[in-house]
């Protein structure tokens, strides 16, 4: 029995996969936060939240490194720490440095700080001759006005520290640069408490569809598990609508982009990590979106589990061990499974969501997740505004998004305005 340090957590399905997967593997985790309660205001599905099966809850300002790690060091003096994990992006570093200090496995510090960062991603990887979007790292409105210009519209602005595709906007002349950039730097702390950093990303626009590469690399070597696709809307958001695993695309294009994550993993330096890369297929071939050095969110790796076996909640916690992954595929029934989100297009509150009792009847259902009435609503800006989710298989082949997408058609938000 091994024991680890999770230094806190979505609370999304990923606070539910990970202590799961810690369990089963016969494992035991103490739980690292600074506040108890931004977890126990969302326990899933009016459970006790899976975090407080901890063995040890620790409250310290992990948003405080420097202190957080002699704390650490007495801590685990007493409890005796074999693994550091997270599934949060803004604790990322935090972890790494924290395995560093300890003398346990995990990625570099040096290689989380470069992925987590989008400028920093973009700066190792033009070093590294990967072919990319021209970009321009800006401080200040004048000098993205001057990139923009230099590059020329349509861009995309992007902070630098955020995710889940908080401010990502399509901008298409300066008055939409200038909207863009003034709603981010109104948004000065994130929703942990940590001030962001000012400086913002703005990079060509790239065209063609947009999948993700999920790989698992220990021992200096990267393992493709395999390549989901993306359906993206909301503009001038980029709201990720759903995903199918695997992506519907011809062997060359699947090994194009299998190769441009593994070089990308490479030149960052990542290793003892589940990643997630992102990459657009454009008519000049791959072009590499972002890293993210943790598994996939929107239960991709649900989908992953009900297509292959592989369960990357658990290489995850395997990796974080220093320990090699069970990546071996096994029948499932299925060869293709996908998800769909329910998004609103107004602000107000939820009164009920129609269609739901005949989606839930359908054929090929895994999954039906839907926010319960009363929930306050906001037109969708981000991917932190699902109104839910519909998940469903294929037996027979890649029919799986048809299948979601048609289920998600009958679901039919009622949203108020008061």
């Amino acid at each position: 029995m091994a024991h680890l340090l999770m230094v806190e957590s979505w609370v999304g399905s990923m606070s539910r996969l990970l202590p799961r997967a810690i369990r089963e593997a016969g494992h035991e985790f103490t739980f690292l936060t600074r506040d108890l309660h931004h977890y126990l205001r969302s326990a899933p599905e009016g459970t006790a939240h899976p975090l407080l099966a901890a063995r040890h809850v620790l409250s310290m300002e992990t948003n405080d490194t420097d202190a957080l790690l002699p704390f650490i060091e007495r801590a685990h003096g007493v409890l005796r720490f074999d693994g550091v994990i997270t599934s949060c992006d803004y604790y990322l570093r935090t972890a790494a440095r924290i395995a560093g200090r300890l003398g346990l496995p995990g990625p570099t510090r040096q290689s989380v700080d470069s992925a987590c960062r989008k400028d920093a991603t973009r700066r190792v990887l033009a070093e590294a001759g990967l072919p990319g979007p021209r970009f321009a790292v800006c401080v200040d409105w004048a000098e993205a006005a001057a990139a923009a210009r230099d590059i020329g519209y349509p861009l995309v602005l992007k902070p630098v520290d955020l995710c889940a595709g908080m401010f990502v906007r399509r901008v298409d002349d300066e008055a939409a640069l200038a909207h863009a950039y003034r709603a981010l730097a109104a948004f000065p702390v994130n929703a942990r408490g940590q001030r962001r950093d000012p400086v913002v990303l703005i990079e060509e626009l790239l065209d063609g569809p947009e999948v993700s590469v999920e790989t698992v690399s220990y021992g200096g070597a990267v393992h493709v598990v395999g390549v989901t696709d993306k359906s993206v809307g909301g503009a001038p958001a980029f709201i990720e609508t759903g995903h199918m695993f695997p992506a519907a695309l011809d062997p060359a294009d699947t090994e194009a982009v299998e190769e441009t994550a593994r070089q990308a993993l490479k030149a960052l330096g990542l290793d003892g990590v589940v990643a997630h890369t992102e990459i657009k297929l454009t008519r000049d071939g791959p072009r590499l979106v972002e890293v993210n050095p943790r598994p996939a969110g929107n239960r991709i790796t649900e989908l992953i589990r009900h297509v292959t076996g592989i369960d990357l909640a658990a290489a995850c916690v395997d990796v974080a061990l220093g320990g090699e992954p069970d990546l071996r595929r096994r029948a499932t029934g299925l060869t293709s499974a996908a998800i769909g989100f329910l998004v609103s297009d107004q602000d107000g509150v939820l009164e009920a969501v129609d269609g739901a009792a005949t989606v839930r009847a359908a054929d090929g259902l895994l999954e039906l997740q839907l926010a319960e009435p009363g929930k306050a609503v906001k037109a969708a800006g981000s991917n932190n505004e699902y109104l839910g989710h519909v998940m469903a298989g294929d037996a027979q082949g890649q029919g799986a998004r048809a299948r979601v997408e048609a289920l998600l058609a009958q679901l039919r938000p009622r949203v108020v305005t008061r």
